[in-house]
């Protein structure tokens, strides 16, 4: 059985920091995609808990390196897709 591969595509996979996001963001890295790894970090329950939501880019950072240490190539980004300058920020970087 063949394998697909997307060599030379980008994805930016938002929420890929844990869970489903996470196991997309590896599937697509070994499948030759440049992944942009996205997540604002906030608690995996989605509960702000201490009363902070987001801004830990380590979940993201960690996956990035997972797939660059296993010949992927990935960037992290932690943009809150909401906010529009904060994609296009994130979008300009991945073209960088």
């Amino acid at each position: 059985m063949s394998l697909i591969e997307f060599n030379d595509r980008v994805a930016i996979i938002t929420g890929a920091g844990t869970g489903l996001g996470r196991s997309h963001a590896l599937a697509l890295a070994k499948r030759g995609v440049k992944v942009v790894v996205n997540d604002l970090g906030g608690p995996v329950d989605g509960e702000a808990g201490s009363g902070s939501v987001g801004g830990d880019l380590s979940p993201a950072q960690i996956v990035a390196d997972e797939i660059n240490s296993g010949g992927g190539e990935a960037m992290a980004h932690g943009a809150n897709v909401t906010k529009p300058a904060q994609v296009e920020a994130m979008v300009a970087a991945a073209i960088e």
